[in-house]
C-alpha cells in the first residue's frame, strides 16, 4: 500500500531502496522557504543499519504489512535463540542481535509475537511488560527524600534498573522492556 511520506508514523514497516525498515523516530519540519518534509530515523530490519532520511509530501513510499505468528520462547543456544511455532510445534533458531537488548528479559516458555516478511522473521515482540526478581539493591541512603530518588538494582536476568528506596533484594517487581525501568511492584 503506497502512503506519502508525510503519513510515515513511528512503528509503520516501510520498503526503501530495497530493503524493509522500521521507522524509529520521526520530525515534521516545515521550513519557512520551500515545502515542508517529513525527516525519519528508520532501521533496517534484516541487517539492523540505521537511516535517516528526508520525505517531502510529493514522495510516496510502499507500506509493508507483516505477518504476525505466535511463538514460544525455549532456549539460548550460544548467540541463538530457539523459539517453537504455537501452531505447528516446528522449531526456529534466531540470531540473539535480532531482538537486541530486551532478549535479557526472554524467559523460559514465555509467549512472543514473531513478525514474518515473506516466511521469513523480521522481529519478535516479547510481552510490554514481565515479572522478575530483584537479586541485589542498593542499601538506602539517610536523608534521601521517597519522592524523587530512585536506586540502582540487579534483576535475576542481570539487567540493571532504578527501583525506590523502600525496594528491596528478593522483592518481585514488574518491569517495563524496552524501556527497561521500574514499573510498580509485583502482586
Amino acid at each position: 500500500m503506497k502512503i506519502s511520506g508525510v503519513d510515515i508514523r513511528p512503528g509503520n514497516i516501510i520498503e526503501y531502496e530495497g530493503g524493509i525498515w522500521r521507522a524509529v523516530k520521526i520530525q515534521h519540519t516545515q521550513p519557512g522557504k520551500g515545502g515542508a518534509y517529513m525527516q525519519v530515523e528508520m532501521k533496517n530490519l534484516i541487517d539492523g543499519r540505521k537511516n535517516n532520511v528526508r520525505f517531502r509530501s510529493a514522495e510516496t513510499v510502499e507500506r509493508v504489512r507483516l505477518d504476525t505468528k505466535d511463538f514460544q520462547y525455549l532456549f539460548a543456544d550460544g548467540d541463538n535463540l530457539v523459539f517453537m511455532d504455537k501452531e505447528t510445534y516446528e522449531q526456529v533458531t534466531l540470531p540473539r542481535d535480532l531482538i537486541g537488548t530486551p532478549a535479557a528479559f526472554l524467559q523460559d516458555g514465555m509467549d512472543v509475537v514473531m513478525e514474518l516478511h515473506d516466511e521469513r522473521a523480521i522481529s519478535v515482540q516479547l510481552p510490554d511488560q514481565i515479572e522478575a526478581t530483584i537479586v541485589e539493591a542498593d542499601a538506602v541512603v539517610k536523608g534521601q527524600t521517597a519522592s524523587s530518588s530512585y536506586k540502582p538494582a540487579i534483576l535475576d536476568n542481570g539487567v540493571r534498573v532504578m527501583v525506590p528506596p523502600h525496594i528491596g533484594a528478593g522483592t518481585r517487581i514488574v518491569v517495563d522492556v524496552y524501556n527497561q525501568e521500574y514499573v510498580k511492584r509485583a502482586e
